[in-house]
């Protein structure tokens, strides 16, 4: 992987960490904080997902580095549930 890429996947995944804070910020201590975990899902879907499958199409990742990028996308959907199950308790 070129140099350049992996420093905008860094940057893809700083910005991944920004908005799992903001959305981490709408959680309410009540429950139901599923819509939260969803805005977050669809966020990943809508804004990275076709960019990583551009840099596949395009050859500037390969398939193994755009799943292992996608892995981390929805590991950070776990951390942030996880994280939305302390707030609830």
């Amino acid at each position: 992987m070129e140099e350049n890429v992996r420093q905008e996947l860094e940057v893809l995944k700083q910005m991944m960490q920004n908005w799992k804070r903001g959305f981490l910020s709408w959680a309410s201590p009540d429950g139901d904080n599923d819509y939260v975990l969803l805005e977050f899902t669809e966020e990943i879907q809508e804004q990275l997902y076709p960019l990583v499958s551009r840099l596949r199409e395009t050859k500037h990742l390969t398939n193994s580095e755009a799943k292992e990028f996608m892995d981390y996308c929805h590991s950070q959907v776990e951390d942030l549930r996880n994280q939305l199950r302390e707030v609830e308790t």
